[in-house]
């Protein structure tokens, strides 16, 4: 097993080892065998088949190695999911140019987020219960807070900004990557699909019991497949509408709310994922 953390942390060896703060084993069951080489098949084994296959003996299987032998390096798979998500997510795309407005700068590190969870979907299956553990995820957070600098909102509430549109990322990108699973399941297209769910639907709402959803699908709303970003920038930007009333009224005295408080208190040696996509 890995050693506890003796760093004053509170975190696991493992992700000790990923900010740089332990040298890997000395000794391992296998010469060549590090923690990087396990992350690596770990991601391979999810790019390729999803989450739900990786497990530590299939791992070791990748790397031809017994499933005991991973345990000097990382303790447990919780541990590992975070490592994995370490490597997929990567660093944030550079600073935009001085002088970028905050609702530009943020908007970027929005689609930055998204464009990371389509390049790994896995990853979205990962579940959250703490803040950023390792330097690509703080890396993330750090990057969406200095898009709010100049704001003169307070640091609570461009927190709470930052959990609301990286929750939206997150979400967002969840449902298009299950919706693209359902039509590539049924062999349709994406066109066929929504035209085939707007018939069912038209014979199962009657108009009295359902009278908006019957008017909805009269106008052939539901015939149309949106063009694929046409939601996404939707959403984010009557977000950034939001942040923007709060940010010309200087309202970011107000307290925060018991979730956020909750999420910061949180304890990060229990972390089995890493924060909301990134951010």
């Amino acid at each position: 097993m890995t050693e506890k953390s003796g760093g004053g942390t509170g975190l696991p060896a493992s992700i000790e080892a990923a900010w740089g703060l332990r040298e890997r084993p000395s000794k391992g069951p296998k010469p060549g065998l590090s923690l990087s080489r396990i992350v690596d098949a770990a991601v391979g084994v999810a790019a390729a088949e999803g989450l739900g296959a990786v497990s530590m003996g299939r791992v070791a299987k990748e790397l031809g190695v017994s499933t005991m032998s991973l345990y000097r390096y990382v303790a447990a798979k919780d541990e590992l999911y975070i490592l994995m998500q370490e490597v997929a997510i990567g660093a944030p795309p550079p600073a935009p140019p001085p002088g970028t407005g905050w609702r530009e700068a943020l908007a970027q590190w929005a689609r930055g987020q998204r464009e990371m969870f389509h390049r790994n979907l896995w990853g979205l299956r990962i579940p959250i219960s703490g803040p950023p553990a390792t330097p690509n995820m703080v890396a993330w957070w750090e990057r969406g807070l200095t898009a709010l600098d100049g704001t003169g909102l307070d640091d609570g509430t461009k927190l709470s900004v930052i959990l609301l549109v990286s929750g939206f990322v997150r979400t967002e990108a969840t449902l298009m990557a299950d919706l693209d699973a359902a039509v590539e399941a049924s062999g349709a297209s994406a066109e066929e699909v929504m035209a085939g769910y707007a018939r069912t639907l038209r014979r199962l709402a009657d108009p009295d019991r359902y009278p908006a959803v019957a008017g909805l699908l009269a106008g052939g709303v539901m015939d149309e497949v949106d063009a694929p970003d046409a939601e996404f920038t939707f959403g984010l930007e009557r977000l950034l509408d939001g942040v923007e009333v709060l940010v010309a009224g200087r309202s970011g005295d107000a307290p925060a709310t018991a979730r956020t408080r909750a999420w910061r208190a949180g304890p990060v040696e229990s972390l089995p994922g890493a924060p909301d996509g990134a951010g």
